[in-house]
């Protein structure tokens, strides 16, 4: 199984780094076009292969992904139960896990707060073992989120707290920093929305710093009752 730095580098075509803070994230890997802002589209005529097209068909067969879809009054303790089902018997330490339960809780409810349904939390695995989540609510406007995950610590001001911030920022604390928000379509409709995302830690010790593709773990997804 390829480790999660040799995934992203494999479906980008280059080498992966931590996404520079301050920055404005990108929209997803594998974001449908109809998602993607006009001055981001190919020019017509352009060739329409991207590195995602060109990854190896291990990389394509190593990605899958597990669906749950949360409903309001019980999406975060939904999803923290997901996370923590997923990572049990991964070789990952019990703080680790509680780490991850307590980030994947804290952005259900941020989106059952400030978005709006369908929610759905998402846990992409490579090699069958899990590596990233995402937590889905069907309003596609990222607003400050990017602002806030991508700010040192030391900027955050108060009234970032105050503005649902918080949370945001105790999900970058607990993924050391391994989280991002970028434009998504929901799993059931495929409509615009957004996902807030982390990487889940691993028995390797290292992390995924970019989302899997979409489109590649539709193909192997399992719905969750």
């Amino acid at each position: 199984m390829a480790s999660p730095a040799e995934h992203c580098q494999r479906e980008r075509g280059v080498p992966m780094k931590p996404t520079p803070r301050n920055q404005q994230h990108d929209p997803a890997p594998g974001t449908p076009k109809a998602e993607i802002p006009s001055d981001e589209t190919r020019a017509e005529g352009a060739s329409e292969e991207t590195p995602a097209d060109l990854a190896s068909d291990e990389a394509r067969a190593e990605v899958g992904m597990l669906v749950a879809f949360l409903h309001p009054g019980s999406a975060s303790r939904r999803a923290r139960a997901l996370v923590r089902e997923a990572l049990q018997g991964e070789g990952v330490s019990e703080d680790e896990i509680s780490d991850a339960e307590t980030a994947a809780g804290e952005l259900a409810a941020n989106a059952e707060r400030h978005g709006r349904p369908p929610y759905e939390v998402r846990v992409f695995t490579l090699g069958g073992a899990p590596a990233w989540c995402e937590v889905v609510d069907g309003d596609p406007d990222l607003g400050w989120i990017p602002a806030v995950l991508d700010r040192p610590r030391v900027q955050t001001v108060v009234d970032l707290y105050a503005e649902g911030g918080r949370g945001l920022m105790l999900v970058r604390v607990l993924s050391e920093g391994h989280c991002r928000a970028y434009p998504t379509t929901t799993f059931a409709t495929g409509e615009p929305a957004k996902a807030v995302a982390f990487a889940l830690p691993t028995r390797s010790g290292t992390r995924l710093t970019c989302p899997p593709l979409l489109r590649l773990g539709r193909r192997r997804a399992r719905v969750l009752s």
